[in-house]
């Protein structure tokens, strides 16, 4: 006996507009693509050359974040990995919630908390105070 699967209605392209769908692919794929090579060079960088991974410590850090260079390379890796990471869970979240409701509530906290959790990176990331140990802005316990 077969089982006949109910299709999707088409959507239509909005005249004159750009599929949403489309722009998240792209940048998929594109955010993959810079992403494996920050990654990859964040590795090999802290984890092979060197002293190795036994050479992270505060002082390291410090020194990295010292360099608006390394705060931009971690920033753009923060950034780029929580979107790419979010834009996952959000075609997840579309792909097994049936319900409205849950998707709308799981939507929205996926969007918030990638929102906040971007937003306390990048402040730690540019308030670092090497001198004190800890975030100008949020404060913290000095090492």
């Amino acid at each position: 006996m077969a089982v006949a699967e109910r299709a999707r209605p088409a959507t239509k392209r909005p005249p004159g507009g750009s599929d949403i769908n489309l722009w998240t692919w792209f940048f998929m794929r594109i955010s993959g693509i810079v992403l494996l090579f920050l990654v990859l060079g964040h590795f090999t960088i802290v984890h092979l050359m060197g002293g190795g991974i036994n050479r992270v410590n505060f002082a390291f850090v410090s020194g990295r974040w010292s360099s608006p260079f390394w705060q931009t390379w971690d920033w753009t890796m923060l950034f780029l990995g929580m979107l790419h990471g979010a834009n996952g869970m959000k075609v997840i979240i579309d792909d097994y919630v049936r319900r409205p409701g849950a998707r709308v509530a799981l939507k929205s906290t996926l969007y918030v908390m990638t929102f906040v959790l971007i937003l306390l990176g990048t402040l730690i990331i540019l308030t670092f105070d090497p001198t004190k140990g800890r975030s100008a802005v949020l404060g913290g316990i000095a090492g």
